[in-house]
């Protein structure tokens, strides 16, 4: 039996418990087929079923995914437009299935910052699903780390100048309590389809020692075959945090 296979069928993922994804590659695996950038986004979408469908079984708690980010703002507004359609579907198709299955889903980054109705059937979805004691699928919507820890840091600012807070009290683990992730744990690994090497502005607080993966598969490839093959990798691994 492979390592892969062995991987799916004991369930295990190497004491990964939270995974968080940089979904990449639509636009080059549309480009490689000539086909719109949207034809490469609907097969993203594709692929979150598959690995949302897998992650339970291969031992995975938390499962975060960096859906929209901050940035992506600079892209063509047609495409913008596409990817909200696309996140609007798949939530509208999905919502009953993920709750069937026990999945509890939540959003971090700036999200509320979205159209209204975008926001309604977030919050909507989010509440549905809010008891449910099953996979935990946290999507990064309008997220940036970097607005995330600046957040955070006016959070305590603020109950800083109304006297609330002393200071000197402040200790990361007070800082981490206002971050969007507040409750959950911290990614294990951080793994990037396509084969780029950059964090792109991701968990930049709760990746200090996260284990990083990279594959060079285009993520509408990525299956639950290719997510078992990454818990086998980071089973591989030797965490030391900090220490030897």
């Amino acid at each position: 039996m492979t390592a892969v296979a062995a991987s799916i069928g004991d369930g295990g993922s190497g004491g990964c418990r939270h995974l968080a994804i940089i979904m990449d590659g639509n636009g080059r695996w549309a480009q490689g087929r000539r086909l719109p950038r949207i034809a490469g986004h609907r097969e993203g979408v594709e692929a979150v079923r598959r690995v949302v469908e897998a992650a339970p079984g291969l031992g995975l708690d938390v499962l975060t995914l960096y859906a929209f980010s901050s940035e992506n703002w600079k892209r063509p507004a047609d495409e913008v437009s596409d990817l909200m359609g696309l996140l609007r579907h798949y939530v509208k198709s999905e919502i009953d299935t993920l709750h069937r299955n026990g999945v509890c889903l939540n959003f971090i980054g700036d999200w509320r910052a979205l159209k209204p109705d975008l926001v309604s059937l977030l919050e909507a979805a989010r509440e549905k699903t809010r008891a449910n004691s099953g996979l935990k699928l946290v999507m990064a919507l309008n997220y940036g780390g970097q607005g995330e820890i600046v957040r955070a840091a006016q959070a305590l600012a603020a109950e800083a100048a109304a006297g609330t807070l002393d200071p000197a009290a402040i200790t990361a683990e007070l800082l981490e309590s206002r971050l969007d992730t507040a409750g959950l744990p911290p990614p294990d690994a951080v793994l990037r389809t396509s084969g780029e090497l950059r964090l792109s502005n991701f968990l930049l607080w709760q990746t200090a020692y996260a284990e990083y993966l990279v594959t060079d598969t285009l993520w509408p490839d990525f299956d639950g075959a290719a997510l078992a093959a990454a818990l086998d990798e980071f089973a591989r691994r030797e965490r030391r945090f900090g220490g030897r």
